[in-house]
């Protein structure tokens, strides 16, 4: 089965935030992504859970898949919006199968 190189990106954001990225993907045009609750984690300062640090709304991932060249405007959209605020953009390399539907 044949599969084609695609971009895989998390942002890792805290929940009050999650509309506001979510808006402006789309306005960069992204219209494809799945949302997960984020329990908790470590990071620079120290391990963390929806009840501790972070407060009581917490953090969500937003994770896309997307053709390469759509990367540059994805990345910018997110850190417009991830700058300012707790938040982790990470990229990775994927293959996808159908990339038609990317």
């Amino acid at each position: 089965m044949q599969t084609h190189p695609a971009k895989r990106v998390e942002i890792t954001i805290e929940a009050p935030m999650q509309r506001r990225l979510c808006d402006a993907l789309q306005e960069a045009g992204i219209t494809g992504y799945t949302i997960v609750p984020v329990k908790g984690g470590s990071g620079r300062s120290g391990r963390w859970d929806r009840a501790g640090q972070v407060g009581q709304s917490g953090m969500v991932q937003v994770v896309c898949i997307i053709r390469p060249e759509r990367l540059d405007g994805l990345l910018e959209a997110a850190f417009a919006v991830v700058e300012r605020h707790i938040g982790v953009v990470c990229v990775t390399d994927c293959e996808v199968l159908r990339a038609e539907r990317f």
